[in-house]
Parts: structure tokens; sequence; C-alpha cells
């Protein structure tokens, strides 16, 4: 469904006439942010884990790039050692030794082996590695008790990756072991798709800074501590954090200075005589969703002023928590190259007390797991942010129910 962009209809001290289905906004964030993926940017390979890798890791070399030992022990050629036993040990004099960095000078004639550590060249003319402890040493000799099969106990060339071979695909979020891969193919850097530019706005006049002094009547900003974290979970990058109070003009000028890819306004968003930001992004750019069929979160809106996507989350926590991960985080994953699923750890789970909900909008209701079995928190109100704490992740009601009874299987997203 395509949403038709929202009239500058002033909604403040009216209500919503009508609020846009969840599904409608996420098909808006999902055109915008899926269509323009942003650009590559190099990063050291140290500080690659985490980054989405940007094109095709292609291996300039083989590895291992020459034949290597396996095991510590003694190579030689595996055919030599057939009929090796306790009863009939085969001995071969040993010419040298080879380590890792050091190889074995020369090439070793029929019959000799010669001591080898684990990653050392295999020496010219030998085939296997016979492991330490089948293996005695004295005076110069060995005493083999079992045999080997050529290239038995070796690193082949190519045997783990072969040149021209891509080994890592474009998209992937690189783990640390991806970041030790490209190391061992030699890369300095990689490029990742760079991170989205995030610019936080909190409104209201009567919020205030953490550790601040505190008037009675004002509240301290827990929006924002709850955004940046966020932000930084989804792979984005901080641009700017801004209190602007409820002052028209400031936040129409931090909502359009250029520099961020996505703007994320705290508040102001419903239909106070205060809340400017809807009528700002309107006025500035395109309004495209204001009003959503869900509980919380149904002042969200949304839109775009140039290239960039504006979210205007409802100032109560839980509410813009909603709506962070609903529409503002799905378009801040999708632009860092990770897809728009959530990041929440799922497992089924059974209803043990009714969850209520309405047909025509969607429900994000916390809950509390008691062994495979969940109930909602008897909890009201998108103000109360210790719900979340308190609560071991939330279900997600479709606006088609009118909610779940005892013993419904149902999918539990997990906070942690």
């Amino acid at each position: 469904m395509t949403p038709r962009p929202v009239q500058a209809k002033d909604v403040r001290m009216h209500g919503f006439a009508q609020r846009s289905e969840v599904e409608v906004a996420q098909a808006w964030v999902d055109g915008r942010a899926g269509a323009r993926p942003l650009p590559a940017q190099a990063v050291a390979v140290e500080e690659s884990a985490g980054r989405v890798l940007a094109a095709d890791l292609v291996a300039p070399i083989d590895v291992p790039t020459f034949q290597r030992a396996a095991m510590d022990g003694f190579a030689l050629r595996g055919a030599e050692t057939e009929g090796a036993g306790e009863y009939n040990p085969i001995e071969l004099p040993v010419l040298g030794q080879a380590l890792p960095g050091r190889p074995f000078e020369g090439t070793a004639p029929a019959r000799t082996a010669v001591r080898i550590m684990t990653g050392a060249p295999l020496p010219d003319g030998l085939d296997a590695v016979v492991p330490a402890e089948y293996a005695t040493e004295a005076a110069g000799r060995i005493a083999i008790t079992r045999p080997v099969s050529p290239w038995q106990h070796v690193g082949r060339v190519g045997e783990d990756i072969q040149a021209g071979s891509t080994v890592l695909p474009a998209g992937r979020r690189l783990r640390p072991q991806d970041g030790g891969l490209a190391a061992s193919l030699g890369f300095a850097q990689l490029d990742v798709v760079r991170r989205p530019r995030v610019r936080l706005l909190v409104t209201g006049n009567e919020v205030v800074a953490p550790g601040a002094t505190k008037g009675p009547w004002e509240i301290y900003d827990a929006n924002s501590v709850l955004l940046r974290g966020l932000i930084a979970r989804d792979g984005a990058e901080l641009e700017s954090h801004q209190r602007l109070g409820d002052e028209a003009a400031a936040i129409g000028a931090a909502m359009c200075a250029p520099g961020a890819d996505v703007v994320l306004v705290s508040g102001g968003s419903s239909v106070g005589s205060e809340d400017h930001a809807p009528q700002l992004l309107a006025q500035l750019g395109e309004l495209a969703i204001h009003g959503v069929a869900m509980r919380p979160s149904s002042p969200a809106g949304m839109g775009r002023i140039g290239d960039t996507l504006v979210f205007l989350l409802p100032g109560n926590p839980v509410s813009c928590l909603c709506a962070y991960d609903f529409f503002a985080g799905r378009a801040i994953r999708r632009l860092a190259g990770r897809g728009p699923e959530w990041p929440y750890r799922q497992r089924r789970a059974t209803v043990a007390r009714k969850i209520v909900s309405a047909v025509g909008r969607v429900d994000y209701v916390r809950v509390r797991l008691e062994g495979d079995a969940v109930e909602p928190l008897a909890v009201s109100g998108a103000s109360v942010l210790s719900s979340t704490t308190r609560a071991d992740g939330f279900v997600v009601v479709p606006a088609e129910s009118e909610g779940y009874g005892p013993g419904t299987e149902l999918t539990l997203h997990l906070y942690d």
C-alpha cells in the first residue's frame, strides 16, 4: 500500500480524524530507506567488527599459499611409512628441521625425514607429516610406529581459500572472525556501508538533562538516553544531540540543517498546543504520515526534508521506544545495510492470562515470561518506562485481532 502525503492540516487541540495503518507506515519507510543505500567507506580491518560489507570480498591469494604442516612431528614421504607398526617400526634419518617462517633449505632425498612444526613449509620432495607421538627420535634418526598417507596432516595450497573466490558477500554484517579472515588475506582496510548519521532533537520546555537541577514541574530527559542506545545498537552514529524546548523556530532550524541522514524528534508530535513538529515538517518538506493506528505510539509521524528522513517520536518513553522500533529504527537499520528486522531474540511462548486488544489497531504489549508462558504486565499509559525494565519482552497483537486467549501460542520478542 502506498501512503498518500498528509495535508498540512493542523491537528493541535483537535485530534486525529484518521490514523494510518502500521503496514502503510512501514511501507513508506522501506520505500525511502531501502531505495537509497548509503555509500561505502573504507575502515581499518581492526575496526570492521559489526560493520556491513559494501562489496563482495574476493580472495587475492590462496590460503594456504604454500604446503604447510598441520601437526608438530616429522615431514616425510607417506608411501615410505607403509607397514609401520609397534612391532615393525620404520627408521629414517633426520636431515634437519623446518619452523614457521624458517623453512628447511634444500630437497630431502628418498627415505629421509625433516623435523617440522605446525605451520612450517613442507620441505621439497616430502608429502606427509607423522605426528610426534608416533615417532621416536634418537641419535639423528626416528623410529615410526604408525603409517601416514600422502598429504596426511598437511595443509595444501588453496585448501582453505582459493584465489579469486568470494569469501564474504556484500551485505554481510562482519563478525570478529570475518575481520580475522580478511586480515589473513592481507586486507588492511575493508569497504563497508557508511553508518547513518542521526540527529536527535529533544523538545519540551519541561525536559531537563539528567543531573541538572530540576524544578518542581520539570522532568528528566530519559528519551535521549534510550534513543542514543538504540541508535548505536542499530549501526548508526550520533550526528548531534540537541535539547530545544518548545520554540518552533529553533525546532524548525534544527530539523532542516544539513549533515544528517535521519532526524529524530522526541516529543511535540501529538495534538497539544505546543506540538509544533508535524506542522514544521509539513512546511519544510513532506509530512507523509501523522497518526498511526497502534498502541502506544499513535501520535507518531514521519516524512522527509530533501533526502533526510524525519521521524516524529512521541514524548512518552514507551511510545518513543515503540515508534522508534517500528519505524525510525527500521529506517536506520536499512540505511546501515542491516535489513529491517527487529534485533530482538525471538521464542515461542504460550499465553497464561488473556491479552486484550481491539480490532483496528496494532498493540505493543509488554509481558513477563514465567517458564514457557507469558502474561501481560498490569500497566496502562505510555509514560511507565519501568514497565519495559520489569518486562522480559513484548508481543505484537495485529490489527485484525482482539487479543490472545489463554493457551494461545505466539512469538515473544525478548528485550535482552
